[in-house]
């Protein structure tokens, strides 16, 4: 045996490849085979595996199989113990191990895919990414798993807050249905698009004749969601008499009808969300502090899909996932150009803007990839705004009082112009690009760590190298994210 023969022997596992495909010449990388196992898992048990593209069956995999089968075929050593996200359906993470094997009957390279579930002892670092209908991998996102799960056992009040668009009703549904009140109703109220004359009477009904236009007794959305749970929306918004009917309902379980001496009593867990700090409002006389402190007993923060990066490839998968059953197209994924792109903008409207544009790139585009090229519209609308441009000054001179869009920490553009214009057409493809050996030390990762701020995938950006590189680093030098944050 020759020693570039060992070298593979002694490199391979015991068992059987999952999966094993060969290196085209036009970057495509053709299934040569994949096991029963492997199969099962991804329900493909009645589909012909041999010959289909990588790309083609794994379009809902982050990050792409195709992807560490290049990164595989550029590096001098196996890729070990990359995590791999299959997303769209019932969402579960395996390790993967990619090592060369050998050549195909046409002379091409081969590589082989190992999977396997991440070890019980690291299942902290293996969280799964979509729980309750939100997506993220990321430190911030699983704290919020970690409150969902432990909060929704309690009946006590929660304040969610979080810039708009980025999920605060879907924090509030799943605390409703992880809860024992699951079986009763979820109302929802926005407290902020019911002006502040009907608020009081939509909150918490109203008796016949009460007030001009009265023609009947009306039901409250507190007494709809008796048993149940109610969700108050910008909440900060709340009128003042309305404050104070609420916060008797939270002390006695009881309210009036508006026109109404009678007392009711309800049984309601009271969830509230709010996009300005209410410690402001407080200061500020627009808010009591006696219900801050009565509604503010529990509190999950959501951060901005900006402060999470590295969470913005899960979602995009996720909603093309998403679209694909909408529209009824089997195939359509993102570059790593396109998702480059993304991963640059500040996203001030956060997870629902990238729902949006992710949506209306779907539609106008009908090839199998999706290239930068293909945001052009979105990123001339988007070029010329700075965080200002989002700014009160541009609202009028009433709009003091409103919450900004996100804290205005910079002048930096929201998206900023890239020097290779990702308009002028897609890169050359990853079979042709010329790429330098890469070799990062201890030092330099420690150096990238800090001015990103321990975010992995800013790192990566910053170090020029595919996150699924650095993971092949960070093993290789036995580096954990305790050891780069002391």
């Amino acid at each position: 045996m020759s020693e570039p023969e060992l070298i593979i022997a002694q490199q391979v596992p015991s068992r059987a490849p999952d999966l094993v495909v060969s290196a085209r010449p036009d970057g495509s990388w053709p299934v040569r085979q994949m096991s029963s196992r492997l199969s099962q898992w991804l329900g493909l048990g009645g589909l012909e595996i041999a010959g289909r593209g990588l790309r083609e069956l794994f379009t809902d995999v982050s990050p792409g199989l195709d992807y560490l089968a290049e990164e595989a075929s550029r590096s001098t050593e196996p890729l070990r113990g990359i995590a791999v996200q299959f997303l769209g359906g019932e969402d579960f993470r395996l390790l993967v191990d990619v090592l060369p094997g050998g050549v195909s009957e046409e002379g091409l390279p081969q590589f082989c895919f190992y999977f396997r579930a991440p070890p019980s002892g690291l299942a902290g670092q293996h969280e799964p990414s979509s729980r309750y209908g939100l997506v993220g991998s990321s430190p911030g996102m699983q704290e919020v798993f970690r409150k969902i799960a432990l909060y929704a056992a309690t009946d006590a009040s929660v304040v969610i807050t979080g810039e708009t668009g980025s999920g605060k009703e879907l924090v509030a549904r799943a605390l409703h249905e992880q809860s024992s009140r699951s079986g009763q109703p979820f109302v929802a109220v926005n407290c902020s698009a019911i002006s502040a004359e009907l608020l009081e009477s939509e909150l918490f009904g109203h008796e016949k004749g009460a007030f001009t236009g009265a023609l009947r007794a009306h039901k409250g959305r507190f007494e709809r969601a008796h048993r149940g749970t109610i969700f108050l929306d910008e909440v900060g918004d709340m009128p003042e008499p309305a404050q104070v009917k609420l916060l008797r309902v939270l002390e006695e379980g009881q309210l009036e009808r508006v026109g109404s001496e009678t007392p009711l009593s309800v049984d309601v867990r009271v969830v509230a969300a709010t996009n300005v700090p209410l410690e402001r409002a407080v200061q500020q006389g627009r808010f009591r502090a006696d219900l801050y402190h009565r509604l503010a007993v529990l509190r999950i923060h959501l951060p901005a899909l900006r402060q999470r990066a590295e969470d913005i490839p899960l979602l995009a998968e996720h909603f093309l996932a998403v679209f694909r059953r909408k529209y009824g197209r089997s195939a359509a994924r993102l570059t790593n150009e396109a998702m480059a792109l993304l991963q640059a903008y500040l996203w001030p409207g956060n997870v629902r803007e990238l729902r949006n544009v992710l949506e209306r790139v779907f539609i106008e585009n009908q090839s199998e990839a999706i290239g930068a090229r293909a945001f052009r519209e979105w990123v001339l609308e988007r070029q010329d705004f700075s965080p200002g441009d989002w700014g009160p000054d541009r609202l009028g001179k009433d709009s003091a009082s409103l919450a900004l869009p996100y804290p205005l920490s910079s002048e930096r553009v929201l998206l900023s112009r890239p020097e290779r214009p990702a308009l002028a057409g897609p890169a050359d493809p990853p079979s042709r690009r010329t790429t330098q050996p890469v070799n990062l030390d201890v030092a330099t990762i420690r150096q990238a760590w800090k001015a990103a701020g321990g975010n992995l995938a800013a790192v990566a950006r910053l170090l020029g190298v595919h996150r699924a590189t650095l993971y092949r680093y960070l093993q290789k030098h036995g580096l954990s994210r305790s050891d780069l944050s002391s």
